[in-house]
Formats: structure tokens, C-alpha cells, sequence
């Protein structure tokens, strides 16, 4: 008998106080449709995995077990990596007091007294250099990892099928062939042209978010979401370190 740390053993029982809370909401959305009060399960993400777990085709359908790990996925992957970035956003506007400044007039200037709307949200510049910034001074994720599918060589290393290759992004990020010998400043001014610019054209530099056809789906999520909460941060004063 193998015998579990207290983090363990607090992992399990958490793990499945989060079971039980998803499978206490889907049980009211049943109720609810079984007691005629709604006529589907929903059209939000919940709703459309609930149906799919009364899938008529067994090749479509997934399992109860299946449903939760996509919604604890969505609630990890789409929650707590916009929440770390804007963490890292107020500590490193708070230090450098006059990219708040530019990134408040850019809001009022933008927006004003109006709700962020699409057109606005994509004239941001000066917000999206300091979002860029921070996802490549703290980014959320810190390695991606890719499994050989085959034989590979990559100049003179050979890399053989059925491994896992770990990628650093933080390592990445932090290179000063890469960024400059002020790699480990706060400097948005790199993305005033654009990532292609700042990473002289090599797009496998910038990896916040991953690369590729397997580039994370949150993406544009994330970044959007951070962009509207800056709406809220230009209606107060982000206090300086002291």
C-alpha cells in the first residue's frame, strides 16, 4: 500500500469537491428541462456538452468523466491565464507609472464614457504592447510540450519517435539573443511595429500562447478579455510600489 502526502490526499478530496459542484449544475439544468421550464439543456458551452453526452451516435457522445475535464479545462485554461496576466499587468504598470499613464489616455481617448465595442478594442496599440510585454516577461504557461512522431533532425542533434520535447517559454522569452541585453526590462516600445519586428521574423520566439496549428484556442479570448478590463483600470489610479 502506497501512502499519500497531506497535499495528496487534499488534491483528491478537492478534486472531487470540483466533481460534485459541476455535477450539482448539471443536475439543476435537467431538472429544469425535465420540469418543462427549459427546452434544452442550454446554448452556452455547458449546455452543448451535457447534449452531447445524450448523443444518439456512440461515436459522437462522451462520457459524464469526459464532460467535467472539459469544463475544468475551459475553467483553468480560460479564467486563471487572463486573471495571471492582468496580475502581472497592474504589479508592472504600478512600477512604471508613465506607460499607465499612455495606457489611460489611450482608453479615454478611445473609448471615453463608452462600453468597449470590437473597432475599439482593436485600436488599442499601446494596450496591446503592454500586454505583449507582460505575457513575454511572465507568461501564463511555462513550457509546451510536442511528442516526436517520427524520426527528426535538427542540425546535427538527432531526435528519435515517441518522446516528449519540453519547450521552455519562459527561457525563450528571456533570451538576450533574442530580445536584447535589456531582456529582463519592462520595455512595450519592442511591439510598437508588431511581434514579427520585435522577434526579427522569427515567429517560434513569441510562444505566450503556443505556435502552430495546436496554438492555444484562448487566444484571442484572453487577450480581448484583458483588453476590456483595461476599460475598468482607466477609472482609477493604479497605485505606485512604494
Amino acid at each position: 500500500m502506497l501512502l499519500r502526502s497531506d497535499d495528496e490526499v487534499e488534491a483528491k478530496k478537492l478534486q472531487q469537491r470540483i466533481k460534485s459542484s459541476i455535477l450539482e449544475i448539471v443536475k439543476k439544468r435537467e431538472i429544469n428541462v425535465k420540469d418543462g421550464e427549459f427546452q434544452s439543456f442550454g446554448s452556452d458551452y455547458l449546455g452543448q456538452l451535457v447534449e452531447m453526452t445524450r448523443e444518439s451516435d456512440v461515436k459522437k457522445r462522451i462520457t459524464i468523466d469526459q464532460m467535467i475535464d472539459e469544463i475544468k479545462a475551459m475553467y483553468g485554461a480560460g479564467h486563471l491565464t487572463t486573471t495571471n496576466l492582468l496580475g502581472w499587468c497592474v504589479v508592472l504598470l504600478a512600477i512604471n507609472t508613465e506607460w499607465q499613464d499612455r495606457a489611460r489616455e489611450e482608453v479615454n481617448r478611445i473609448f471615453g464614457r463608452k462600453s468597449p465595442d470590437s473597432d475599439g478594442i482593436a485600436r488599442l496599440k499601446i494596450i496591446n504592447m503592454i500586454i505583449n510585454e507582460c505575457l513575454r516577461l511572465y507568461p501564463p504557461v511555462l513550457t509546451v510540450t510536442r511528442k516526436v512522431a517520427k524520426e527528426a533532425k535538427i542540425g546535427e542533434l538527432r531526435i528519435p519517435p515517441k518522446i516528449n520535447i519540453y519547450i521552455s517559454i519562459l527561457a525563450l522569452h528571456h533570451n538576450p539573443d533574442i530580445w536584447g541585453k535589456d531582456v529582463h526590462l519592462f520595455r512595450p516600445e519592442r511591439f510598437a511595429e508588431g511581434v514579427a519586428k520585435a522577434t526579427n521574423n522569427n515567429a517560434a520566439a513569441f510562444l505566450p500562447f503556443g505556435l502552430g496549428p495546436r496554438t492555444c484556442v484562448g487566444l484571442n479570448f484572453t487577450t480581448n478579455e484583458a483588453k476590456v478590463t483595461f476599460n475598468d483600470f482607466a477609472e482609477v489610479q493604479v497605485c505606485s510600489v512604494t
